[in-house]
């Protein structure tokens, strides 16, 4: 007869350096509504409970919205309240977003009738919004007809880079290299016909992580027990071709008369680019201050589109835009060395707070994170400036943004910016909590996203 012991025995598995320091966290069980107050209570604000559905996921069932996956950003329903709450105000507002992503305002405003314009320095992006707003009239038959009756004789090679049993199973990357070969065969004789390129390389770049061993939910990664049929690059390419024709037909009756409303997309760094004065209402959502690498995040889409061909490419690409946590070194050595910076107290204050905690520490992931904090802030006030430049007395500036802890210091990246609002003459009209968050360090530790709006004049 088996004798079995009276109780298991687990091994002892030692803590990481990590998982010792998240469990010896003062942070723990903590909240960012209590870590702001001293900020709230220096800018003489509140913050208004407004929980609201916000984040981008419900554009997947929206018309024009869903012709290409996005997993950050704020959702059609939200821009669309924005529009709504000042509707009276502005009877035929100029709509504007510093950080277009996957174009949600132009393409929301679009539809009401209103002009706008967007700025994305991500190349991909700015193809990807650029088509959802300047290819309503295409008709959708011709669309269906050209896309469903391409050469599948030819092939155009994935980038090197992406040559990757990792990435794609043999006979689905074969399979994708024959059919983005045979749209490259399409060759635009027309402004008609250029639309219809740019619509299957839409509906083709929307479907390569779903034919790729990898997923992104939100980071992008491998998924483990994936596997694609060797079909499935034309069987999805055909489904997406076919929502992208049914909303067509959706614009061309239910949004007639929006067709020719202007929306001009531009490729630019908003921590440059300059634009004309006219906006009334600026609707965004920045990078957030420890958020997504957007280039990594999108290099599959990047590459297969011809806009990266190398990593050393999207490593340049990446080291232009607003700085992320995985960011060169070399880019946030090159900062720490410039004499004309902004800055302020309070994020003098955090920086040597986040410096102590990792001297304490002993090891951080990145020992240079204070000037990461530095910079982010930075990169923010000289895109405010252009921005806040650029609105119409009257006008308001709408930001949607999350705050950070970093190293167990609250970083109340929502406030600096309300605050940096005021120091380029803007009046911080209200702050609302749109949902509640967790810190990706600390579980325990509730942070929030905000509405942000600022008013000029």
């Amino acid at each position: 007869m088996e004798q079995r012991p009276l109780f298991d025995i687990t091994p002892f598995v030692p803590l990481t350096a990590r998982r010792k320091n998240v469990l010896r966290s003062p942070k723990q069980h903590g909240s960012s509504s209590r870590d702001s107050r001293p900020y709230l209570e220096e800018l003489g604000v509140e913050i208004l409970d407004a929980p609201q559905p916000i984040q981008f996921q419900p554009n997947t069932n929206e018309p024009v919205h869903r012709w290409s996956p996005y997993v950050q950003g704020f959702s059609a329903q939200f821009v669309q309240r924005t529009l709504d709450r000042y509707r009276a105000e502005y009877r035929e507002p100029v709509v504007a977003d510093p950080f277009l992503g996957s174009g949600t305002v132009t393409v929301q405003a679009k539809m009401n009738g209103y002009p706008s314009f967007g700025v994305e320095l991500n190349p991909l992006l700015h193809f990807v919004a650029r088509v959802k707003v300047a290819t309503w009239k295409v008709p959708p038959d011709r669309l269906l007809e050209t896309a469903l009756h391409l050469p599948t004789d030819r092939q155009t090679e994935a980038p090197a880079f992406l040559q990757s049993e990792k990435h794609f199973r043999p006979p689905v990357l074969r399979n994708l290299e024959r059919l983005k070969g045979g749209i490259d065969a399409f060759q635009p004789a027309t402004e008609e016909d250029a639309h219809i390129r740019d619509l299957m390389l839409l509906a083709f770049a929307s479907i390569l992580i779903d034919c790729s061993n990898l997923k992104r939910s939100p980071c992008l990664g491998y998924a483990p027990g994936k596997f694609v049929e060797d079909d499935a690059p034309f069987t999805l390419f055909a489904s997406k071709i076919a929502a992208i024709a049914g909303d067509l037909r959706l614009c061309q009756t239910k949004y007639r008369d929006s067709l020719d409303t202007p929306a001009e997309i531009i490729l630019a760094n908003s921590m440059e680019y300059q634009p004309p004065i006219g906006y009334d209402l600026v609707i965004t959502s920045p990078p957030y201050m420890n958020g997504l690498d957007y280039v990594m995040n999108y290099k599959i889409e990047i590459g297969w589109l011809g806009f990266a061909r190398t990593h050393q490419e999207l490593k340049q690409l990446k080291d232009a835009m607003v700085v992320c946590d995985n960011v060169s070194k070399g880019v946030v050595r090159r900062f720490s060395g410039v004499s004309q910076r902004y800055t302020n107290s309070w994020i003098e204050h955090i920086k040597a707070e986040i410096a102590a905690n990792i001297a304490r520490r002993g090891f951080y992931r990145r020992e240079d994170m204070p000037e990461i904090v530095h910079k982010y802030f930075d990169d923010m006030y000289r895109v405010m400036r252009n921005v806040a430049q650029a609105i119409r007395p009257g006008g308001r500036f709408i930001l949607v943004v999350g705050d950070s802890l970093i190293a167990d210091v609250y970083v109340p990246t929502d406030l600096i910016l309300a605050r940096i609002g005021q120091e380029l003459g803007l009046t911080i009209e209200r702050l609302e909590r749109a949902r509640v968050r967790r810190s990706g360090q600390i579980r325990s530790y509730r942070l929030r996203e905000t509405i942000i709006t600022l008013r000029k004049g």
